[in-house]
């Protein structure tokens, strides 16, 4: 009777184990399709926590995503990080990958193709909320390229 029991609860843990190295496996492919660009830059910013924290010094790859205060992050070319070059603050290496939760984000000026805006991008800029009329849209709003939101 013990040994059916210890073999009962020997089946389980086998079965809990199993469970947790599929689930780590799934999260490995998803941000592996994530940095292929096979899956979209919202879905992967409502699965952050299966993405790693930046941290430094550390070799970054082009296309790796990165979690950082809260937010993620794409590289945009290898480097080696260091403390001072955060995803937030060093643009020509990191692009903010969008919060599905936020309609009108701060505008932030586009240092190249990568990250221009888009036809229909919305922004809020000066305390107006904008929607971009062109595609690869690099222009401040209200300068060129964008329509007011009318609300």
């Amino acid at each position: 009777m013990i040994e059916h029991r210890e073999d009962s609860v020997k089946a389980a843990n086998e079965k809990e184990r199993r469970a947790e190295d599929l689930a780590a496996v799934a999260a490995i492919a998803f941000v592996t399709m994530a940095e292929a660009g096979q899956i979209d830059d919202v879905t992967a910013a409502e699965h952050a926590i299966q993405f790693a924290s930046w941290a430094y010094p550390v070799e970054y790859k082009a296309r790796q995503i990165r979690e950082h205060a809260g937010k993620l992050y794409r590289c945009l070319k290898d480097h080696t990080s260091q403390q001072d070059w955060t995803p937030d603050v060093a643009a020509s290496l990191w692009v903010s990958i969008s919060d599905p939760a936020e309609e009108w984000p701060t505008w932030s000026q586009p240092i190249g193709a990568h990250d221009a805006y888009q036809t229909g991008d919305k922004v809020t800029h000066a305390g107006k909320h904008w929607i971009s009329a062109v595609d690869n849209n690099v222009w401040e709003p209200g300068v060129n390229g964008w329509t007011e939101a009318q609300e």
